[in-house]
């Protein structure tokens, strides 16, 4: 098989990208997903009892888990990934963030020219669908649907008065002018209330596209190189048989497997530490040592409560939530919009921090991290997700062996920097400060996560360590620079390599304050944007 245009992974950033490269009826673009297609109900349907079952699905996760360090011990710590078309957006909680006008800015200036804010805002807004009225942040231009829900449970409410009376602004819209304050997040679902992942937004209007195919259970062998020109990759037919086969590129092969398939990909196909290549037998063809490297991710920490009401969201039926939601519907026309970490913003850990550093989430379900312990939220209660946005802390990617059907070993490398632990102890601080604020005096039940016993500052340090997770924030393992750790150039193009780019979160030199979602749409935006106009 040949094609223009061979690209890896169907997920945020590659279903945007089969989508605009095959705008052009002459170039021929193929799609290569290792997961199933996204036909499932528990995808487009948005409840909660569904994106519990993503969160932990076999079929559409990767399932991955990183490693602990010195400080975090020898417990795991789970990376979900999604793996079918759609990707992560497939499976996550469909906040839509941006991030700080900064958190570009500082890619510039770190050499990638064209990457400040200014210059991306504009990508921004051409994939957005703002379903509010438009402004200079926002626009109608695109497909992907960026909606206010249309239901929340009395305690998201209780949270978003309780901030502005613990002194945090209020601020309508994080992904405007302002960054720092709270209120209810704004979502990717459609009007109709189904997720509208990437596969929804890039891909389905254009599945009629002759140029344009789509190949699902393709598991990744390796890219084919010749005079360190990609031109070919070999992939294992999951339907058939594991048969190996191979697919020619006639003018790029772009991955967009993500922040662990991406430099996994390149690993295997002999790009990346000389020293690594060598321990698994793998021919060299390129000495790039940043390959894998710069990992990030944004620990997160969850204060769990009882609610003394009820009225929070529960995983079975009870009489209340049946007469709650009875009500809603008679007395709203519109569409249930909805996902259960509804609220939430921006705060600072200290007055000294310059940028917010601290991402609030509140869900008013009462639930674990990862929606592990399936009884949980069967009683009423709610949470509120504190998670440090900024860290230093630096991570890797490395294989387990030269067998693309084995896992690499995910080291996160959480608090190696005692800055986000010190931050975090100060967001417990916050998070206890708000949900003590009057407007919770209704729904305020036992503290159970981290409990009354958990509070001095070395308590609160080791509970931290003991309890900290991924949010699924992640980035930065192919970053993008000039420096000699770079992976992709500022035109995405791999260094020393041809016809070849990464196009993922992966290529992100310093993780953004938000959700990952959004920054990921935009990368492929602009790296769509660059091809197409032979940069």
């Amino acid at each position: 098989m040949q094609f223009d245009y061979v690209i890896v992974g169907g997920g945020s950033a590659g279903c945007l990208l089969a989508n605009r490269l095959s705008e052009n009826p002459v170039n021929t673009v193929c799609l290569l997903e290792a997961g199933p297609p996204d036909n499932s109900h528990f995808i487009h349907n948005c409840n909660p009892v569904n994106m519990l079952f993503l969160m932990n699905s076999p079929k559409y996760n990767w399932r991955y888990y990183a490693e602990g360090n010195a400080k975090t011990g020898t417990r795991k710590f789970y990376w979900p990934r999604g793996k079918t078309l759609g990707g992560s957006s497939a499976v996550n909680a469909m906040i839509y963030t941006r991030g700080h006008t900064s958190d570009y800015d500082h890619w510039a200036s770190l050499g990638n020219k064209g990457w400040d804010w200014k210059s991306v805002l504009p990508y921004f807004k051409k994939s957005e669908l703002q379903h509010r009225e438009i402004d200079a942040f926002h626009s109608r231009e695109g497909t992907m649907d960026v909606i206010d829900p249309t239901f929340h449970f009395p305690p998201s409410h209780a949270f978003v008065k309780a901030c502005v009376e613990a002194g945090i602004p209020y601020n309508h819209d994080i992904n405007g002018e302002k960054y720092e304050g709270v209120d209810f997040f704004q979502i990717n679902q459609t009007p109709e209330g189904r997720r509208c992942h990437s596969s929804v937004s890039f891909l389905d209007p254009v599945r009629s596209r002759k140029n344009l195919t789509v190949i699902n259970y393709a598991h990744i062998k390796r890219v084919l190189f010749k005079d360190k020109t990609a031109y070919a990759l070999e992939y294992f037919d999951m339907k058939d048989g594991k048969q190996l086969k191979t697919i020619e590129a006639n003018k790029e092969i772009i991955l967009s497997a993500g922040i662990i398939g991406s430099p996994q990909i390149l690993k295997l196909s002999g790009v990346g530490p000389k020293a690594e290549l060598e321990k698994h037998d793998i021919p060299i063809v390129l000495d790039l040592p940043g390959v894998g490297e710069n990992l990030q991710d944004h620990p997160d920490i969850i204060i769990r409560y009882r609610d003394k009401s009820s009225s929070s969201l529960v995983t079975v039926p009870k009489p209340y939530m049946v007469k709650f939601m009875s009500k809603f519907y008679r007395k709203n026309k519109e569409p249930f919009i909805f996902t259960p970490t509804d609220a939430g913003g921006y705060v600072k850990s200290d007055p000294s921090v310059e940028v917010p550093d601290l991402q609030l989430q509140f869900a008013s379900l009462r639930m674990l991290p990862h929606g592990a312990g399936l009884f949980t939220p069967s009683k009423p209660g709610f949470v509120l997700h504190v998670c440090h946005m900024r860290p230093n802390s630096r991570g890797r990617v490395l294989l387990n062996s030269a067998n693309p059907f084995d896992n690499p070993r995910i080291e996160a490398n959480y608090f190696d920097d005692e800055m986000e632990l010190n931050a975090l102890v100060n967001g417990v601080k916050i998070a206890r400060k708000i949900i003590a604020q009057k407007a919770f005096d209704a729904y305020r039940g036992e503290e159970e996560v981290p409990g009354k016993s958990v509070c001095t500052d070395e308590q609160i340090r080791q509970f931290i360590l003991d309890k900290a997770e991924s949010v699924y924030h992640t980035a930065g393992s192919c970053k993008m620079g000039i420096d000699a750790m770079a992976v992709v150039d500022p035109e995405l193009k791999i260094h020393g390599l041809k016809n070849i780019r990464v196009i993922d979160s992966s290529i992100m030199p310093t993780i953004t304050g938000s959700n990952i979602h959004a920054p990921t749409v935009m990368i492929a935006e602009k790296g769509a944007d660059m091809i197409l106009n032979g940069i």
